[in-house]
């Protein structure tokens, strides 16, 4: 893509394509049925943005079934780049160090966290 754009989703977007992720492929029946069930969405609204993140390139509509053309971790990559970027300049240390400042974590969180800065270390060596 040449714009990065495309992947950022407004909360209600995002939360809906969130139930897509969860269930896909699923019909857009079953999909308007979630959404009221989850989101307390109408018919009209589902179908609206559903239209709106199709035409977005994020999901995928054929013969009323919708599937997701972009993936979960890929949007997730995107909005936790703009978090670090507009309220830290960019700095991933700033923005850890405002996440553990705010509450403890667990030996096991500490060690996960541990694999994959590791891991990301290692990728540009």
């Amino acid at each position: 893509m040449l714009n990065h754009e495309p992947l950022r989703l407004a909360d209600g977007e995002y939360r809906f394509a969130c139930l897509v992720w969860a269930n896909e492929p699923l019909g857009s029946g079953q999909l308007v049925a979630l959404a009221n069930e989850a989101l307390g969405w109408k018919k009209s609204t589902t179908y609206t943005v559903l239209k709106k993140l199709c035409e977005r390139g994020i999901l995928h509509n054929a013969n009323g079934t919708v599937t997701a053309l972009v993936k979960q971790a890929q949007v997730q990559q995107e909005e936790s780049a703009a978090v670090v970027q507009k309220s830290f300049g960019g700095s991933l240390p700033r923005f850890v160090a405002a996440f553990l400042n705010s509450k403890p974590i667990s030996d096991a969180e500490a060690a996960e966290i541990r694999a994959l800065l590791d891991a990301a270390r290692y990728k540009e060596e």
